[in-house]
């Protein structure tokens, strides 16, 4: 992690938050703008982890019907962190269990504020609805839903920040 000089807890959180929900305002795609936001409060580089997550936008290729791609991003970043590393696919260790508490924290937060982390049960709770983004009709309703303005961003803002505290509170930057 690179060091922000003398930004506190709350100002690191803040930011996460509002390059969240800015990054999704502006360029869309819920998982890159959640991996962006938390890498760049960070100081985090990882252009391979940003680039993989474009497939899981919209709850998995713009489906709805997966994970909600803000959450799936947020815990690739937090795997990048503390995941198992390929030379030790073997695993003795079982260094593959040290992202799974982090990634159930964050789950939890999700399923306290959305009820769910999944995408389209996301949307419905939010929208009223669950769209295939792909179907040009269910796109339309989408947007008059108002969720890139509003919805979106909110939750990639709010996963975004929930992925930052994670982060901080078990130390995963200063491991990496």
């Amino acid at each position: 992690m690179k060091n922000h000089g003398v930004m506190s807890r709350e100002a690191l959180l803040k930011r996460a938050y509002e390059l969240g929900f800015q990054y999704e305002e502006t360029f869309h795609g819920c998982a890159q703008c959640a991996v962006a936001a938390i890498q760049d409060t960070l100081g985090l580089e990882d252009d391979g982890t940003f680039k993989a997550a474009n497939g899981l936008n919209a709850g998995l290729g713009c489906s709805s019907r997966g994970t909600c791609g803000a959450l799936a991003g947020a815990v690739m970043v937090i795997s990048s962190l503390c995941g198992r590393p390929r030379e030790l696919f073997d695993d003795v260790n079982r260094i593959r269990a040290k992202a799974y508490g982090p990634a159930q924290r964050l789950l939890e937060r999700f399923e306290q504020e959305f009820d769910s982390g999944i995408c389209g049960e996301i949307q419905k709770r939010l929208m009223g609805g669950s769209f295939n983004l792909l179907r040009p009709e269910e796109r339309d309703m989408f947007l008059k839903a108002g969720a890139e303005e509003i919805h979106c961003p909110d939750v990639v803002g709010k996963a975004s920040r929930w992925a930052v505290e994670i982060i901080l509170d078990e130390r995963l930057a200063d491991k990496a």
